[in-house]
């Protein structure tokens, strides 16, 4: 839930970057948290050095967003893994970001896993516990992002990792809270306004208006701002300015 401070809501915003898109820089200024790919989905050590720098020079929070080893699908195809190989793949991950953040002198602050690896945790327990294990081996002062209401969440608390929940300005909702599948046609928001007004729905009362009309309690610790679509640098302008319009405002968790 986003935090209050004389009755100003506080909310972080993170943006996945490093995964070869042109407006990383630009969306800098606009965001307070980034999921720096590892190289296994996208990117490699020498974009996540230079979206390190990047981050550094913004006051941007630095996070791993560690996917499945699948560059032909960008991480988006489910894949299974026993439970040793799913470890190992979160943890080679978090480790080579953890290595490039010392090169730098600075610190990782968190983990977000991407595409089919998070949404394939979410939904699974067994999958969360393995991940978040990786997570605090690697470190037991990370933040975990996973989505709000999820396994994600509820496995990495009972290891007591630092939680962040993530809600999405521009993916619609099921009934249960589950994302809609990127599969079906209304998965995504593609106007503006809409995604604005959902964003403030959730930020301000913690809930999210699904499909069928419902109205879905949510956990909103982070809106999730997409850096790979044609509009990306002028939807995070908007919704810039509609949290300050709205006194909203940006600040990273534990910063």
């Amino acid at each position: 839930m986003p935090v209050s401070y004389n009755l100003m809501p506080i909310i972080d915003i993170n943006c996945d970057l490093g995964e070869g898109f042109p407006n990383d820089h630009q969306l800098m200024p606009y965001i307070s948290s980034a999921n720096i790919a590892c190289g296994f989905h996208a990117g490699d050590e020498a974009t996540i050095h230079q979206t390190i720098h990047c981050c550094l020079i913004h006051e941007v929070a630095i996070g791993a967003h560690p996917g499945f080893k699948d560059k032909e699908h960008f991480g988006r195809i489910n894949m299974k893994l026993s439970d040793c190989e799913l470890y190992d793949l979160v943890a080679e991950q978090v480790a080579l970001m953890q290595e490039c953040c010392r090169k730098h002198g600075t610190l990782l602050h968190h983990v977000k896993p991407h595409g089919a690896l998070y949404n394939m945790a979410a939904a699974d327990a067994t999958m969360s516990y393995i991940i978040a294990s990786a997570v605090k081996e690697a470190d037991a002062s990370l933040y975990l992002y996973g989505l709000s209401n999820s396994h994600s969440i509820m496995e990495a608390k009972k290891l007591k990792l630092k939680t962040v929940s993530e809600v999405f300005a521009d993916r619609t909702y099921q009934p249960n809270g589950t994302l809609t599948p990127r599969t079906e046609s209304n998965a995504l928001i593609e106007h503006t306004e809409a995604a604005l007004k959902q964003v403030l729905q959730m930020v301000l009362s913690s809930s999210v208006t699904a499909v069928d009309g419902s109205v879905v309690p949510l956990e909103t610790d982070t809106i999730c701002l997409h850096g790979d679509g044609a509009h990306a640098v002028a939807f995070a302008k908007a919704l810039h300015a509609s949290f300050r319009q709205n006194n909203i405002h940006l600040k990273t968790f534990g910063s």
